[in-house]
């Protein structure tokens, strides 16, 4: 069979699946959080419904850092981060902190915190972990503000949350719960009417998840911690676009294979390539392997000869002759096999050929004392021949 045209007909079936692949409309499955982005995860009807939510204040968005933004004198505003990681430096949180205190409001939704936010606050979180690792689907619950039952609310879209390990229950106020009952929104209220609110599940703002079935209440719900009278809302883009926004966060949370394969078309290729290249190793591996013939193992022709030489003597009943023979072949065995001299047969030889041998060390006494002792016996009985033939018989076969 001609080779080369044999996989004509398979590569050609993978590429018509490559070219079908990407025929149709794909979904993006990128996170962005991006407020333009009409994507499943970016956060367009998060970022346009502001405005019903709030609809006396003025909403703006702003990438300035916060030791300058929040150096402005102003009182009773909002300020938004969503974002994948927030990681203010010491400058910035202390600013951000500054304008909490002055009376404003701070909300936070991310999937990672910065340490030291976290510090300030008496709280910790546990590790967010790779996105492209985790199940979808994700369930969230929130305390209703005027009955202050819990609501549950839930998507089958990308697992992007985090919840809290430790919180200081006398400064914290816990606002919402994962799947699991761990808190992952809570609040902080300052004497001076400001607050800051902490929220570790940002896949809750995204199109999808407020989109699907009913969970732009969920949206709803988590703002109106924000008193209705705030003046200004602004939104940001800092943490998004800055050094410690979305770029270093998706570069720790997605490989370079995961950001490959996140394009469908050429998570087509990839796969089919790989199966390609299975196909051919199997087809290929079974065309050049051919059947190895059976070789029968040589039979040991002097083993043979001892054994016919001592049937002959045990038949003449000269079995001290015997036995002399037998531990003279025994001997040289030892000499040839494991390189040891046998001139004495001393307990040192015993232990190097216990430990070279892997035979007990118990059992190798007993037929060295017996060689040993063999030159003084004046004859040797049936029972001792045997026991001797079967001890050395042993220590051929387990060695």
């Amino acid at each position: 069979m001609n080779r080369r045209f044999s996989y004509r007909p398979i590569a050609g079936f993978l590429l018509l699946l490559i070219l079908l692949s990407g025929c149709g409309k794909q979904i993006s499955k990128r996170v962005s959080l991006w407020r333009n982005d009409k994507i499943p995860y970016g956060t367009w009807y998060a970022w346009h419904h502001l405005s019903y939510l709030f609809p006396k204040a003025e909403v703006q968005t702003t990438n300035s850092s916060p030791v300058t933004f929040y150096g402005m004198n102003e009182k009773g505003s909002a300020y938004i981060i969503i974002g994948h990681s927030v990681e203010p430096d010491e400058k910035e949180l202390k600013a951000i902190l500054n304008y909490a205190i002055a009376g404003n409001h701070v909300f936070v939704s991310a999937l990672s915190i910065g340490q030291n936010m976290l510090d300030s606050f008496r709280l910790s979180a546990s590790d967010a972990g790779p996105l492209f690792l985790r199940k979808d689907s994700l369930t969230l619950s929130l305390l209703h503000p005027d009955t202050y039952d819990s609501v549950s609310f839930s998507y089958p879209g990308l697992n992007a949350a985090n919840y809290f390990t430790s919180l200081d229950s006398s400064v914290t106020t816990v606002l919402g719960k994962d799947f699991n009952g761990n808190a992952n929104f809570v609040k902080l209220t300052y004497q001076q009417g400001g607050s800051v609110l902490l929220h570790l599940a940002p896949a809750a703002f995204t199109n999808f998840f407020l989109l699907h079935a009913d969970n732009k209440h969920y949206y709803d719900l988590a703002l109106s911690s924000l008193p209705d009278s705030v003046n200004t809302v602004w939104w940001d883009d800092y943490y998004r676009t800055h050094s410690n926004g979305v770029g270093n966060a998706e570069r720790s949370n997605y490989s370079k294979l995961s950001v490959f394969l996140s394009n469908e078309v050429l998570r087509w290729v990839f796969w089919l390539s790989v199966l390609l290249f299975a196909i051919i190793y199997i087809f290929e591996s079974k065309r050049k392997q051919r059947v190895l013939p059976v070789i029968k193992a040589l039979n040991n022709t002097s083993l043979d000869f001892v054994k016919t030489v001592g049937r002959l003597y045990y038949q003449q009943k000269d079995n001290k002759n015997l036995a002399e023979k037998m531990a003279a072949h025994f001997l040289s065995h030892i000499r040839l096999r494991y390189h040891l001299p046998t001139a004495e047969l001393t307990d040192d030889f015993v232990k190097r050929l216990s430990y070279k041998s892997g035979y007990s060390a118990g059992e190798l006494e007993e037929i060295v004392r017996y060689i040993s002792d063999l030159e003084n016996k004046a004859s040797v009985s049936d029972e001792e021949l045997l026991a001797f033939n079967n001890k050395t018989e042993k220590f051929y076969k387990q060695t």
